[in-house]
C-alpha cells in the first residue's frame, strides 16, 4: 500500500466522524498578515467543507489595525494585552476588521473553491454586547476598574443567522464587532467571541490557530509541547505562571468553550503548512487538545 492511501485511510475515521458537524476555526492576527500561511489555512477549511464539516470563521487582525493606526496618526494603546478603543480607533476597526481583513479571508475561500460569506457580529445583530467593565489589581493588591472605551464582552449570540448560512452551504467569516443596546459598536476580544460563537452554535471544536505550538511547558522548548489537558490542568498551569502573557486569553476562551457544551478545543499553530488537516483528520494531531476532563 503506497503512504498516499495511508494517509488517506488514516483521514477516513475522523471524516465521518466529524461530517455534518460543525468547526468553528479562529484565526489570529499574525495568521492573516502571513499570506502564505493564510493561504494553506483557507485550503485546509475548504476541503473539510468538501468532506461534509460545517466549517465557521472568527477572525482578529491586531498587526495590521496597529500598523493602520500608526499611519492614521493615532498610537496604539494596550491595557494587559487589550485594546483601548476611542472613536477613531473604532473607525478603523470598521475599515480594517469588519472590511479589508474580512472580505480578504472571504476572497481567499472562495478563490480555493468554497463559498464564503463575510459579515461582522453587528450585522443582523448576530452579536449583542455590552461594554467591558474591566477590573485589575494594582501593584499594592487594589482593585481597580479601567475604562477601556468601546470595548466590549458578549452578551448574546444569535445562532439562527450561522445555522441559515450553515444550511445554505456557506462559509460563515466573523469580525468581532457587536452591538450593544443603544445601537453602538464595540470591539471585542476575538478568541472569546469564537468560544461563545462556538458554543452558541453548538459546534464540535473550536481551533484556535495562531503562531506558536500550543501550550508549552517551556515557551522556549517545542519539545515540551504538552499535546492534551484538561480544563483542571489548565487552571494549574495559569496559576503555575507555566501559562502566561497571550496564551492566557487563548486558553481562557478554551475553557468557555467546553463549559458551553463544545467537546474539545485545539490550539495549532498556523505556520505548519496545513495544520488543520493534521490537527483534525490525522490520530496523534500537532498542537494542544483541551478536553473537560480525563
Amino acid at each position: 500500500m503506497t503512504d498516499r492511501a495511508k494517509v488517506l485511510l488514516e483521514a477516513l475515521p475522523f471524516i465521518q466522524q466529524f461530517h455534518d458537524k460543525i468547526i468553528v476555526v479562529k484565526l489570529g492576527g499574525r495568521v492573516i498578515s502571513n499570506e502564505e500561511m493564510l493561504n494553506t489555512i483557507l485550503q485546509d477549511v475548504v476541503l473539510l467543507r468538501l468532506f461534509g464539516m460545517k466549517m465557521v470563521i472568527v477572525h482578529g487582525g491586531g498587526p495590521e489595525i496597529s500598523e493602520e493606526m500608526r499611519k492614521s496618526g493615532v498610537k496604539p494603546k494596550f491595557i494587559e494585552g487589550l485594546r483601548v478603543t476611542d472613536e477613531k480607533t473604532m473607525e478603523i476597526l470598521h475599515e480594517q476588521l469588519a472590511g479589508k481583513i474580512n472580505k480578504q479571508i472571504v476572497l481567499g475561500i472562495n478563490q480555493h473553491g468554497g463559498k464564503a460569506f463575510g459579515i461582522s457580529g453587528m450585522d443582523g445583530n448576530l452579536i449583542r454586547a455590552r461594554k467591558l467593565i474591566y477590573k485589575t489589581t494594582t501593584s499594592k493588591g487594589k482593585e481597580v476598574e479601567i475604562d477601556l472605551g468601546l470595548v466590549g464582552e458578549v452578551e448574546k449570540i444569535d445562532p439562527a443567522i450561522i445555522h441559515n448560512f450553515l444550511k445554505a452551504g456557506c462559509i460563515p467569516v466573523i469580525a468581532p464587532i457587536g452591538i450593544d443596546a443603544e445601537g453602538r459598536s464595540l470591539n471585542i476580544n476575538a478568541d472569546m467571541v469564537a468560544a461563545e460563537l462556538a458554543g452558541a452554535i453548538r459546534a464540535k471544536k473550536l481551533v484556535i490557530i495562531t503562531d506558536v505550538m500550543g501550550v508549552m511547558r517551556d515557551p522556549n522548548d517545542e519539545k515540551t509541547l504538552i499535546s492534551t489537558l484538561t480544563a483542571e490542568e489548565i487552571q494549574t498551569l495559569i496559576q503555575q505562571g507555566i501559562v502566561k502573557k497571550g496564551m492566557i486569553p487563548k486558553v481562557e476562551a478554551c475553557l468557555k468553550a467546553l463549559q458551553l457544551g463544545v467537546e474539545r478545543c485545539h490550539i495549532i499553530n498556523g505556520n505548519i503548512p496545513h495544520a488543520l488537516l493534521l490537527e483534525i483528520l490525522t490520530e496523534t494531531g500537532i498542537g494542544t487538545m483541551i478536553v473537560r476532563g480525563k
